[in-house]
């Protein structure tokens, strides 16, 4: 059996009905990662970037675009949001974004965990951009990569019991 699309039909796109569906608690979890020099990477955790706390403006961007997911993918339903939980792990070379979305509403949070995660890297590349550029102004090392949904779940769980 062809999987079909639910949000075209016949060519014409619009957002899928989902007044029929239950509210539900439901959570997505989505993670990407940055890749940047290793000095970069001591200054951060030294706290001596210029433009000021890389991890906690990430933190902040990545919330924020949480909230207005809907506003940059058009065809995402405006969802009330429960929770949002951010949290970075640091490599050498790398920085881990990884959000979690919650709500309880009738359609999935995984679009707005992956754009969340998406505005935390976007910000904290800008926030270093500076370090990061090479004597031609070009960034020849710094990369976002592995952007993903880690897991989604529907129903109550068992460690997060009203979202």
């Amino acid at each position: 059996m062809e999987k079909q699309f639910t949000h075209i039909d016949e060519g014409r796109v619009h957002m899928v009905d989902v007044s029929e569906k239950d509210n539900v608690p439901r959570l997505a979890r989505a993670r990407g990662e940055i890749v940047l020099s290793e000095d970069t990477i001591k200054k951060i955790n030294a706290g001596n970037v210029e433009k000021g706390n890389v991890l906690a403006t990430a933190r902040v961007a990545a919330v924020l675009a949480v909230k207005k997911t809907p506003e940059i993918i058009p065809m995402c339903h405006l969802i009330s949001i429960t929770g949002v939980d951010v949290d970075f792990e640091i490599g050498n070379w790398t920085i881990s974004a990884v959000v979690e979305v919650r709500t309880v509403g009738k359609t999935g949070v995984e679009m707005e965990a992956l754009t969340g995660v998406s505005a935390a890297l976007l910000t904290i590349w800008d926030m270093v951009k500076s370090v990061e550029k090479d004597e031609s102004g070009n960034y020849p090392n710094t990369s976002i990569r592995n952007i993903r949904v880690l897991e989604k779940h529907k129903g109550k769980l068992t460690d997060k019991s009203d979202y």
